[in-house]
């Protein structure tokens, strides 16, 4: 089990729920660029179907989807699924910014403190998929230690598999 609140010593991490959907939501709306290259748009039945949301094998009390607060506003939300694809690995999901916080280190110094507290639970890796058309989401991983391993092709959609060693 991860004590998911030592994720970030800047901002109050909390676990994200139903009741939390309408809040999730916003966010992601705000990111038009993400969801263009998705060709989807963000739904309330989608945010919640990611809320719950398991691969294979894995236990619900693994999942952690999460969000990281500024006082009382979500600044950014990841999807983290502990020992997936193996136990000595963590899986990001999903994560995303508040639009207007992008561009300024936040997301990657989320990163960082999220890879470093990993590493003290034993994790040796990081694993995650890109959209390899996102040229944001290319750069904003790969800025962040983040090595492509391998392409998978998806329904016509090519995601990039990478990870981070810890």
């Amino acid at each position: 089990m991860l004590d998911y609140q030592k994720l970030s010593s800047r901002y109050a991490v909390r676990r994200l729920g139903d009741a939390d959907i309408d809040e999730i939501l916003a966010l992601c709306r705000e990111n038009t660029q993400f969801y263009a290259y998705c060709q989807a748009q963000p739904t309330k039945e989608q945010v919640q179907s990611d809320l719950r949301l398991l691969p294979p094998g894995v236990a619900r009390a693994d999942k952690y989807y999460l969000g990281f607060y500024q006082g009382n506003t979500l600044i950014a939300v990841m999807d983290l699924v502990d020992g997936y694809p193996e136990k000595s690995t963590a899986f990001i999901g999903f994560f995303m910014m508040k639009k207007a916080l992008q561009g300024q280190g936040l997301g990657s110094a989320i990163i960082e403190e999220t890879a470093a507290y990993l590493k003290a639970t034993g994790k040796t890796a990081i694993r995650l998929a890109i959209d390899k058309d996102n040229p944001q989401s290319n750069h904003f991983w790969k800025k962040n230690g983040f090595l492509v391993c391998k392409e998978v092709e998806r329904d016509g959609w090519t995601v990039l598999v990478a990870e981070k060693a810890l």
